[in-house]
C-alpha cells in the first residue's frame, strides 16, 4: 500500500518530517514546483501507524493512501481460523504442533508417527499422500492410499489433518479426508489451483514461494479467498538465500509482520527453512518468539528408511525433547 501525506499550508516539513522518524516512518519529501516539500511518501517498510494517528500529525493536511488489493484478507484481521470441529487457529488462541513424516509410506508408519504426534502435544498430523519433488525420479508419494492412512491415523488419535493437493483434479479428494488443505510452496502462484482448493470449503495453508514477496503471498491468499476459502493460514517454510549451508532463510521479519502487524493467522516450518535436523529446534523456538501461532514439523519413526526428507525429518525422541518446554496441548 502506498500512503502519502500531503502538507498544509506553511506546515513545518521538518518538524513533521522528524514527528514521522520517531513513529518509525521513513519519510521521503515530495516537492511542488517551486521546490518546497509540499508532501512526503512513506517508504513500505515502515512501521504500522493507523491513519488516524497520521492525520492528527501537526502540519498533514491530508492522508492518502491507494487500495488494498486483498479486501477479504484485510476483513479477516485478527480473527482465527476453524480447523476441523473445534480447533481454532490464531491470535488469541494458543499455539499449535503440526508434525508427521514428509511422506506417507504405509499404514504402520502413518499411525506410528501420529500416536507420536499426539504424545507430544500436537494437534494436526501432517504428511504428504502426493508430492512435488524437483527429480521425476524420486518418490512422489503414495497417492489416494495414502491419504486413507493419514484420515485413518488422524481419526484412530483424535488428530487433525494436513495434506497438499498438488492438482485441481485432486482438490475434491483431498479435501474430503483433510481439515486443512496445504498448498505447497512451489504452488503458491498456482491459481487455477488455488481456486480449486479454495472452492471446496475446506480451510488452506498457504506456504510461501521460494522467492514470493509479502505482497504476492498476500495475494495468493485473497485467490483463495476469493473463491470460497472460509479462512487461510500463512506457513513461512523459508525463502532462497545465497548460502548453502542451510536449505532457506527463515524469514522471521516476514512472520512478525503478519502476526503482529496484520493480525493473520502464520505458521512456521523450521524443517525446510533449514534442512538440517540440529536446527529445526532453535529456529522452532525463534518463531514462536515472534509470535507463530504453529509450528509444522517432520518427524519419522526411522529417518534413516524415510522416502523423502530424511536428514531434515526430528525421530520421536528428539521431538518429545523439543516440544516439552513449548506450550503445546493436545
Amino acid at each position: 500500500m502506498t500512503i502519502i501525506l500531503t502538507l498544509q499550508a506553511n506546515a513545518d516539513a521538518g518538524r513533521l518530517r522528524g514527528e514521522l522518524q520517531r513513529l518509525g516512518l521513513w519519510a521521503q519529501p515530495l516537492s511542488n514546483p517551486a521546490g518546497q516539500p509540499a508532501a512526503f511518501a512513506l517508504g513500505q517498510h515502515s512501521s504500522h501507524v493507523p491513519s488516524a494517528a497520521l492525520a492528527a500529525l501537526p502540519g498533514v493536511a491530508h492522508v492518502l493512501a491507494s487500495a488494498a488489493g486483498h479486501p477479504l484478507l484485510d476483513a479477516l484481521r485478527g480473527q482465527t481460523v476453524r480447523v476441523g470441529p473445534t480447533l481454532r487457529i490464531g491470535a488469541g488462541a494458543p499455539p499449535v504442533l503440526a508434525a508427521g513424516p514428509c511422506s506417507a509410506e504405509s499404514a504402520d508408519q502413518v499411525l506410528a508417527t501420529a500416536v507420536a504426534v499426539k504424545q507430544a502435544g500436537g494437534s494436526l498430523l501432517r504428511g504428504g499422500a502426493y508430492k512435488p519433488r524437483t527429480s521425476p525420479y524420486a518418490f512422489a508419494g503414495a497417492g489416494r492410499d495414502a491419504l486413507g492412512w493419514l484420515r485413518d491415523a488422524a481419526d484412530r488419535t483424535g488428530l487433525a489433518l494436513v495434506t497438499e493437493c498438488l492438482a485441481e483434479s485432486d482438490a475434491a479428494r483431498v479435501a474430503e479426508v483433510a481439515d486443512l488443505v496445504q498448498i505447497g510452496s512451489r504452488n503458491m502462484q498456482n491459481f487455477a489451483l488455488l481456486r480449486a482448493v479454495g472452492a471446496t470449503g475446506k480451510p488452506a495453508l498457504l506456504k510461501r514461494g521460494a522467492a514470493a514477496t509479502l505482497s504476492e503471498w498476500r495475494l495468493a491468499a485473497e485467490h483463495l479467498l476469493a473463491s470460497g476459502c472460509p479462512g487461510v493460514i500463512f506457513c513461512e517454510r523459508g525463502v532462497r538465500g545465497v548460502d548453502s549451508e542451510t536449505r532457506n532463510v527463515l524469514d522471521l521479519g516476514a512472520v512478525a509482520l503478519l502476526a503482529g502487524v496484520d493480525a493473520l493467522p502464520v505458521w512456521v516450518d523450521p524443517s525446510h527453512a533449514a534442512g538440517r535436523r540440529d536446527l529445526i529446534a532453535p529456529l522452532a523456538r525463534a518463531g514462536l518468539a515472534v509470535g507463530a501461532h504453529g509450528l509444522l514439523i517432520e518427524t519419522h519413526p526411522d529417518a534413516a528408511t524415510a522416502q523423502s526428507d530424511g536428514a531434515q525429518a526430528l525421530p520421536f525422541q528428539d521431538l518429545f525433547a523439543l516440544t516439552a518446554d513449548l506450550p503445546f496441548g493436545a
